[in-house]
């Protein structure tokens, strides 16, 4: 219910934004704030989680916006500007304490050998609410007005706030999960953990700027192939994302039940590169079959790397995890940031596509040399026959893909 509120904030706060200030810069400032306070929360997330329980955090981050949409309704129009900052502020810096939060409680919560049906089941949920989010807010917006919206979106925080109050979470995160992946050699492993956690935010930054890209492309390349209806296709695009999104995490919940492992570090490299093409070959004007086609090879492209890196990132001990998180949470949220900056400047000068195959075609190469370095790591230390990581023995720094 979070990510449905996220979602239609984000689409029916920003039109209101728009009509109060009457200008682009007013929006581009709302949305500004409201992703630099998402990556600040990032930098004092894990610190945070570490001495606060987890479920005070998740129920204060769905209270707090839901208590400014609903203020924001009643105050009155002089006061709307400065409770819609005040909304910014909470709205981005709660989603990342939210997320942070939940990601790094999943092990806590399900136990690390159910932790990729949580993951899943959470991917599954996050992409039917921003289906959803995005195509209701309009006719929301459109059958009831901007208060009405308001009013639903604050009730999707309190329900959420209410699942979370029945979490079975205790304490902060002061505990210590199974051992970090690739034990035995403990100052080798370290090294080379910390080199690969480097890359994996480091590529998760990039990936972060790439969807920035195809999100702002999106809408305008609907208008250039369909002006009559440029809402439609948006619609079956996204669509068409979510329906691969969830197909491919059946694939993954089943590969875990029957193999008994988990996708890892060379499950993200490889579905970053396989989303970044599949969305380089969406803008390029090919029929709309197709382009549908590739619409639901990216969703599942997607689905894998959002399931992946947080499996791996999951396999870290507690404190550590929370502040991995909380740092992804940051790089993330700069990366799409710059992302919608840079994009909304090339597009009045480049056509979407090309916008589109710069960003991901950037991130496309980063991720296959990520591949490469894993595979070639794996071939040096004789791991080469697995993929992802095992529960087991938690090789997934080395291993890659094979029989």
């Amino acid at each position: 219910m979070t990510s449905y509120g996220s979602y239609l904030n984000m689409i029916a706060l920003n039109l209101f934004v728009y009509e109060l200030t009457g200008s682009a810069f007013g929006m581009g400032l709302f949305l500004a704030v409201r992703l630099a306070c998402g990556a600040a929360a990032g930098l004092v997330a894990g610190p945070l989680v570490a001495r606060v329980p987890r479920k005070r955090i998740m129920l204060w981050s769905n209270v707090a916006p839901a208590a400014t949409l609903v203020l924001l309704v009643l105050v009155p129009p002089a006061g709307r500007t400065a409770v819609l900052l005040l909304n910014a502020v909470v709205t981005g810096g709660g989603t990342t304490l939210f997320l942070v939060a939940l990601r790094s409680a999943v092990p806590d919560m399900v136990g690390m050998d159910r932790r990729d049906r949580a993951n899943s089941l959470t991917v599954i949920a996050r992409s039917l609410a921003m289906v959803v989010g995005f195509a209701s807010a309009g006719l929301v917006v459109a059958w009831r007005g901007y208060p009405a919206t308001f009013l639903i979106d604050a009730a999707s925080f309190a329900i959420c706030a209410a699942a979370v109050a029945s979490l079975p979470l205790t304490g902060s995160a002061a505990h210590e999960s199974p051992a970090t992946p690739g034990g035995g050699r403990p100052g080798r492993t370290r090294a080379t953990l910390g080199t690969l956690l480097v890359l994996m935010i480091g590529l998760r930054t990039m990936d972060a700027l790439g969807s920035s890209s195809h999100n702002s492309a999106l809408p305008v390349y609907s208008a250039l192939i369909d002006r009559a209806d440029p809402a439609g296709f948006v619609s079956r695009f996204l669509t068409c994302w979510a329906v691969g999104n969830i197909v491919v995490q059946q694939g993954i919940r089943l590969r875990a039940k029957s193999r008994g492992r988990t996708v890892g570090a060379f499950g993200f490299a490889l579905g970053t590169v396989l989303m970044s093409t599949a969305f380089i070959l969406g803008f390029a004007g090919l029929p709309t079959v197709i382009t549908m086609a590739i619409a639901v090879g990216a969703g599942c492209a997607d689905g894998l790397t959002e399931v992946s890196y947080a499996n791996y990132l999951q396999t870290l001990p507690g404190t550590r995890r929370d502040r991995v998180f909380g740092l992804s949470a940051t790089a993330e949220n700069l990366g799409f940031g710059t992302g919608m900056l840079a994009t909304s400047f090339l597009l009045d000068r480049l056509s979407p596509f090309a916008v589109v195959a710069a960003s991901h075609g950037v991130t496309a190469v980063i991720g296959l040399l990520f591949c490469i370095g894993l595979w070639r790591h794996a071939r040096r230390t004789g791991r080469a026959g697995h993929v992802g990581t095992s529960d087991r023995d938690h090789r997934d720094v080395t291993e890659v893909p094979g029989g």
